[in-house]
Order: C-alpha cells, then sequence, then structure tokens
C-alpha cells in the first residue's frame, strides 16, 4: 500500500507512527494507543465505526459521538507531541462534520451519493415533476395575483385562503416524499446486507437522487409560498 499523508504533512502507511505494528484502520493504536491518521477512504460512516446504510439507530450514534469527542479532545494531547496534538485537533473538528452530517437524515443520503460521485454539491434539479406541473402552474399563477394584489392595494383574503390550502397540499406532497424517501432507504440498507454489486447499488443510488430531486422542489414550493403568505 502507499502511503498517504495527513492534512499534517506527515507520511502514513499501514503501521502506527509510532510503534510501526500493524495500522487496522481505526482511530487509535491497538499496540500503543497513540491517535493515528485516517486514510482518505475512511467516510463518515466508517469514522463512527458504522456500516454505510441510511438507517441509523441516532442514540447509537449519539454515544459513539459523545465517547469519540471524550477520547479525541485535544485537552487529553496538551503533553504529546506536536504531530499527535495536530491529529488530535484535526479529528475533532472531523468528528463535529461527521456528527452533524450523519444525524441528520437529509445531509446523510446527500453525503453518501456525493462521495459516491452520484450528486454534485449545490446543484440539484429544478424542474417541476410531471405529475405536479398543473398545481405548480395554478400556484404560480395565484402567486403571481397576490404579488398584483399586494402593489395595487387591492383584497387579498381570497387570494391568501387559496395559497394557504396550496401550502398545505404541497406540505402533505413533501410528506408523502419523505416516507416514500425512507422505503428507499430501506432498499438501500438491504442492498448494503446483500453485498450487492456495484450495478445494483447504483441502481439505488440513482433511485435516492430521484426522490431527493423532487424532495428539494416541493421543499422550496412550500417555502416559497409560505414566505409569500407571512409578507402580508
Amino acid at each position: 500500500m502507499n502511503a498517504t499523508k495527513t492534512q499534517t504533512g506527515t507520511p502514513s502507511a499501514a503501521a502506527c507512527w509510532s510503534c510501526h505494528a500493524a495500522a487496522e484502520g481505526t482511530h487509535f493504536c491497538k499496540a500503543c494507543g497513540k491517535i493515528q491518521p485516517l486514510g482518505r477512504d475512511v467516510d463518515y460512516f466508517a469514522f463512527f465505526g458504522l456500516p454505510r446504510k441510511l438507517k441509523i439507530d441516532e442514540a447509537d450514534l449519539e454515544q459513539r459521538f459523545h465517547q469519540l469527542s471524550w477520547k479525541l479532545h485535544p485537552d487529553n494531547f496538551v503533553a504529546a507531541p506536536e504531530y499527535e496534538r495536530n491529529l488530535a485537533l484535526e479529528r475533532s473538528s472531523e468528528l463535529n462534520d461527521a456528527y452533524r452530517t450523519l444525524r441528520d437524515p437529509i445531509l446523510r443520503v446527500e453525503y453518501l451519493l456525493l462521495r459516491a460521485g452520484v450528486r454534485k454539491e449545490g446543484t440539484t434539479k429544478q424542474q417541476a415533476p410531471p405529475e405536479l406541473l398543473e398545481e405548480v402552474f395554478e400556484l404560480n399563477e395565484s402567486l403571481d395575483e397576490l404579488r398584483e394584489a399586494k402593489a395595487d392595494g387591492g383584497d387579498l383574503t381570497e387570494l391568501r385562503a387559496r395559497l394557504t390550502d396550496a401550502e398545505k397540499n404541497f406540505q402533505e406532497k413533501l410528506d408523502e416524499v419523505d416516507a416514500e424517501l425512507q422505503n428507499v432507504f430501506g432498499e438501500w440498507d438491504a442492498a448494503v446486507d446483500a453485498d450487492a454489486d456495484g450495478v445494483a447499488q447504483r441502481a439505488v443510488m440513482a433511485k435516492l437522487n430521484e426522490v431527493l430531486n423532487r424532495r428539494s422542489y416541493i421543499r422550496n414550493l412550500v417555502r416559497n409560498v409560505g414566505v409569500e403568505l407571512e409578507q402580508g
């Protein structure tokens, strides 16, 4: 295995940097207890010793987070060599990022897809799902009418009532998409358990990405309607 480098610039290989015992990809050397650099292939799931599943026991994740927070706290390395202190600082930052990502179901699946190259950060397809085209068209008309009525000082009562109903309708659709997403989470976890091949996994990832795009579009609709209604 070729050596890699941590952010500190110090090479790391498949051996402990301190005692040279065989490294096992864990946070600490089992032989001497020194904190170890992690390879680039270690993702947030592996960081917590978890399989790459999307349904996570949140209580278990929190417990693992607190245990690692205590073990990796920089105060435990005040008297350690500079290299080890730097590793602890980096790892504490990584720990917080990993926990913040995995405890949120949407961030969790987005992270999985980003790592796999299925999804690009900051980009989602903002295209109305075909089955919602008519409702989205009507919604946009109502929003335009509301804005014009506000500008003209007209009566907003009927328009606000219509948009409140639309907001409720799309919120229900968002809830349905969230339920669908949970079902696809189950499909992904089953593929992981079955050690499915790359083709099968990519098929489930594509499905996850499609549902996420649909969720993002509907969520934005709900948010936009809410903003218009709050503005009076």
